[in-house]
């Protein structure tokens, strides 16, 4: 069995601290505590939790903080977590039987990051992340913001979960950092120019964000997954500006990197539903539904695009075009993903008044995910 170093690092997480030790204290043997400044009651709970609790001043860089952190760990693997992710009991359950499995041969594990879940804890938007690592190989996080850790050697791709559970809130932290290094000339790697056109994103900078994202896909140097997520970003951004014309342009270009992601082909389906060429919008939401998602991929994944909202918008499209008996179809089969969704009740109660009164005059509008 192997032995593992939870590594956090905190900054007024007195919230949501608590339970997220709650959720690991029983699969990790060491928990280590980086503070880098609470002025709230965090300190006071990590050290309910571990004696081993240290103070880092902070110097607006992620990555010197959590290797900080690293650097304090004693057992065999490092792992990871922010105060507000958790470890629901089924990935307990798994995480636990992976410290009793792992073999010695593997460096890291690559553990699924369910970043937006529902009540019942059902992501609707997933990615790997790089999890667990080997300690003796000194791995080291990089880049200042959104920071990482480059994965190679010998990995495990695991459906072993981590739960996200933000408390909404909507800051310019991550912003400024960008900003002040662009001010000091200090060279952006191809993930930062990729992230910081994400946070002018957040922050309607939509002009700087698209051409932050092309420096990025410029560099020719990014990884395969967020080459796909710069185009569809900057698709999105277009379409929000109703530019359906670069819109299409972007969620188009995102098919050079890899096969169709089911997110891209969602939006350019629904510019055409937008234009009323249903025809087209038809094409591209039943194309969705043949695409797999892959078992063997890191990719970001918005999870109601590979099913639920495809079979909702086809039973618009086709009931739009009259074609009513393919609308009820794909109505019960949204119906299949999302039992009781509003969407799919009230099409469905629409449908068998239609059934009962032939007479009634269609109208152009059935309800709308």
């Amino acid at each position: 069995m192997i032995t593992i170093s939870l590594c956090m690092i905190v900054k007024n997480e007195d919230q949501t601290l608590a339970k997220c030790l709650d959720s690991i204290r029983e699969i990790v043997d060491e928990i280590i505590i980086v503070d880098t400044g609470s002025t709230d009651k965090t300190k006071e709970i990590a050290y309910s939790f571990t004696d081993k609790v240290y103070d880092f001043e902070w110097i607006n860089d992620f990555a010197a903080a959590r290797n900080f952190a690293f650097s304090k760990a004693t057992k065999e693997y490092q792992l990871w977590l922010d105060a507000d992710d958790i470890i629901i009991e089924k990935d307990k359950i798994a995480f636990l039987d992976l410290k009793k499995t792992l073999s010695p041969e593997i460096d890291m594990v690559l553990m699924k990051y369910n970043y937006v879940v529902d009540e019942n804890n059902n992501p609707s938007y997933s990615f790997h992340r790089e999890r667990l690592v080997k300690t003796a190989n000194n791995y080291k996080w990089n880049d200042p913001v959104h920071e990482y850790i480059q994965f190679g050697d010998m990995y495990l791709l695991s459906d072993i979960a981590v739960t996200h559970k933000k408390i909404a809130s909507f800051s310019d932290r991550n912003l400024k950092i960008y900003e002040e290094q662009r001010q000091k000339n200090i060279p952006f790697s191809p993930r930062s120019l990729y992230y910081f056109a994400r946070e002018l994103r957040d922050h309607e900078k939509y002009k700087e964000a698209i051409e932050y994202f092309n420096k990025f896909l410029d560099t020719k140097e990014g990884a395969v997954e967020d080459n796909i997520n710069a185009c569809y970003e900057m698709g999105k951004i277009y379409k929000k500006l109703d530019d359906q014309e670069n819109a299409l342009k972007y969620f188009f270009q995102s098919f050079l990197y890899d096969i169709p992601r089911a997110e891209s082909c969602c939006e350019i389906a629904s510019i055409y539903q937008i234009n009323k060429d249903y025809k087209k919008a038809i094409y591209w939401y039943e194309f969705v539904l043949t695409l797999k998602i892959s078992s063997t991929d890191i990719s970001k994944t918005v999870i109601d695009c590979w099913n639920f909202v495809p079979a909702i918008e086809l039973a618009v499209c086709y009931s739009n075009i009259n074609m009513i008996e393919k609308a009820m179809y794909y109505n019960e089969l949204a119906g299949k993903y999302k039992v009781n969704h509003a969407s799919v009740v009230y099409n469905r109660e629409y449908f068998n008044r239609l059934a009962k009164n032939k007479d009634v005059l269609y109208t152009n509008y059935i309800g709308k995910y």
